[in-house]
Parts: structure tokens; sequence; C-alpha cells
């Protein structure tokens, strides 16, 4: 999927027009046009601020990732040890096997809970 594509459907899904992301951003309806019809791509400091609008990474909008979770959840402490980050960095280094025992191991604890 292109950037202009991603664009449109992060903007269809927060249910606004081009207009009120113009507005956000300070710029012009038709950058924002151009910006969803790969016309123009966004310079860096723009993906930047149309990642933030969206609560996406810019790897997302760059089509680098189908994982769009806003950098402020990955580095959220979900421990005094722990980001969600360091989770997500354990569980890729695990094989397959031990990917099966966490996800058995964390559907246990979740069966705890309830």
């Amino acid at each position: 999927m292109t950037t202009g594509a991603i664009l449109i459907q992060l903007r269809k899904e927060k249910d606004v027009g081009q207009k009120e992301v113009a507005t956000y951003l300070n710029v012009s309806i038709a950058t924002i046009f151009n910006y969803e019809n790969n016309v123009h791509s966004p310079d860096y400091a723009m993906l930047c601020r149309l990642a933030d609008y969206y609560g996406v990474t810019t790897d997302y909008l760059l089509g680098r990732t189908v994982y769009r979770n806003d950098p402020k959840v990955l580095n959220r402490r979900i421990s005094d040890e722990y980001t969600v980050t360091d989770v997500i960095d354990m569980a890729l280094a695990l094989d397959s096997s031990e990917v099966h025992h966490l996800m058995e191991y964390a559907k246990f604890i979740q069966t705890r809970r309830q």
C-alpha cells in the first residue's frame, strides 16, 4: 500500500475531511490532496506530524510495517523494569516452541484473573 493510500485510510478511520487535517497541520487542502494521491511526499518533519496526528509510527505511514501502534504505547512502562517494547523484543528473540509456551502461560494467567 502506498503512503497516500495509508493516509486516506487513516483519515477515513478518524472520520475527518482533508480540510480538518490541513487545518490541524497548518497546510493547504491541496497539500493533503497531493500527499494522499502520491503527487508529493511529505518531508521528514511533516511525516512525523502526520504520524502524531494519526497515532501511528512513521514506518507504518511509509508502508514498512503493518504494526501501527503509537510510539507512546511502545514506550509505556508495564512494570518498573519493562516497557511494551521490551516484551516485544523478548518475544521476537524466542523460537516458535518458546513462543507457544509463552502464549500458553499468558492465557493461563488471564484465566486466573477471571
